[in-house]
């Protein structure tokens, strides 16, 4: 799994850092999300994929 994040798409609400902290964070300043980890191990796939479907704003893509 390959994470991609559009940065212009996200509003900074954080659904995904609360549900994959160790793959996503936010910038302190507007709230943009950060990402830490491009190819999350199997054990984050669940969560990443999940952290996908409820975004917002749509700014989470993922390649398999």
């Amino acid at each position: 799994m390959k994470v991609i994040i559009d940065e212009d798409k996200c509003c900074g609400a954080g659904q995904c850092v609360l549900l994959a902290p160790e793959v996503f964070d936010q910038r302190e300043d507007d709230g943009i999300v950060i990402l830490l980890d491009e190819t999350p191990g199997a054990g984050q796939h669940a969560a990443v994929r999940e952290a996908a479907a409820v975004c917002p704003g749509a700014a989470i893509g993922l390649a398999e």
